[in-house]
């Protein structure tokens, strides 16, 4: 949900009255990728995207194996609401200086690394639950891993906006999406990988097996968390002061809405439009396919084995050509690429369900589903 809202959000952050500059060369749109301002993006891009499958995707799988019905699995996907609502407390996170932290590290890096702590804290709450035997430990922390997420994804979209030129924005955009889709790979073939490694020739549930696995994707927040830490804060945007909560409201809430609509009027409406579908299907099936790989009879080896080796290689070829394409052509005519990429291959899924256990089939449709993805 946040990977889908996110990309299509930043078409608001790019003015209609910036002047254009001329049409780089393939090789000049390619050197963008190694500045230091890209590779930061890739590494914060991996601290968002982590989080995501552990609260869903692969949470589902964890919750299927221990015997959790279909119907509480599916109920579990309202955690992923707070992705969707963030935007309530994004103007707290865009004004409100934390204490101490915003002293010494600035706006942006504060917030970041406040909730990277958050998804530490909730992972490692995860990591000593055994939702056969209390299911609601479970829940509550699973909330406080999306809370802490979809708030570190409102500090990183503003610091990406600000960390550079809006000419450079698609490459940080694709590198961004690239680590967002290699962490999201790691958060779900690599969970697979170490609890079948940590349950060896055991059968059946073992829950030891899972508290490793999530202890380990806690100890992975490190790669944002050190990334924050030897990161410049971007030059803060100066803010008038308020002097009461009724300028306070108008200021953070009212004049963003007013000057979006005054800017693309009755286009607002096609944007939102865009925003609240884009992926669509992915948001409402996507919790699912785990339980699904479990059902057809896919074991955690398979499932992380076909993830890990496809999933990574079609996951970079799709992040690469489109973000390359953006730079080159534009993310519009990506968005629209990508928008029937991804619609396309949720139909390969249903044809997967024709095929029984057949692991050269969960191939292809793994590897078309994430090409389509990282473009």
């Amino acid at each position: 949900m946040t990977e889908s809202t996110k990309t299509s959000s930043k078409l608001s952050d790019i003015t209609p009255t910036a002047t254009p500059e001329p049409k780089r060369s393939w090789g000049q749109a390619l050197k963008v990728y190694a500045q230091p301002t890209s590779l930061r993006m890739l590494a914060l891009g991996f601290s968002a995207g982590l989080p995501l499958l552990l609260v869903l995707g692969t949470l589902s799988f964890w919750l299927r194996e221990a015997g959790i019905d279909r119907s509480t699995i599916g109920f579990l996907s309202w955690v992923g609401l707070a992705y969707a609502f963030k935007w309530v407390w994004s103007p707290l996170v865009d004004r409100l200086p934390l204490p101490v932290a915003t002293r010494l590290l600035g706006r942006r890096r504060s917030w970041l690394l406040f909730s990277q702590l958050l998804i530490v804290a909730g992972l490692l709450g995860m990591s000593f639950v055994d939702p056969k035997q209390a299911l609601q430990p479970l829940v509550i922390c699973a909330v406080l891993v999306a809370f802490g997420s979809a708030t570190q994804d409102i500090a990183l979209d503003a610091y990406r906006i600000e960390s550079a030129k809006v000419d450079d924005q698609a490459a940080l955009a694709a590198t961004y999406q690239t680590g967002y889709r290699l962490a999201m790979i790691w958060a779900g073939a690599g969970v697979l990988w170490v609890a079948s490694k940590v349950q060896g020739d055991v059968q059946g549930y073992v829950v030891q097996a899972w508290h490793v696995a999530y202890t380990a994707m806690a100890a992975s927040m490190l790669v944002g968390m050190i990334t924050v830490l030897l990161s410049p804060e971007p030059e803060a945007r100066p803010m008038a002061p308020a002097r009461n909560a009724s300028e306070w409201i108008q200021g953070a809430l009212i004049a963003p809405f007013a000057d979006f609509i005054g800017r693309y009027r009755w286009q607002a409406l096609l944007l939102l439009a865009l925003i609240g579908l884009y992926r669509v299907s992915d948001v409402v099936m996507g919790i699912m396919a785990n339980p699904f790989y479990v059902d057809m009879g896919y074991t955690k080896e398979e499932v992380a084995a076909v993830t890990k080796v496809f999933g990574v290689i079609m996951t970079l070829v799709g992040g690469f050509v489109g973000g390359t394409m953006a730079v080159r052509w534009g993310v519009m005519r990506v968005l629209m690429l990508g928008a029937v990429l991804s619609a396309g291959t949720n139909l390969l899924f249903a044809w997967l369900a024709t095929r029984g256990h057949d692991v050269s089939a969960l191939v292809w449709v793994v590897s078309a589903d994430n090409l389509a993805g990282g473009i």
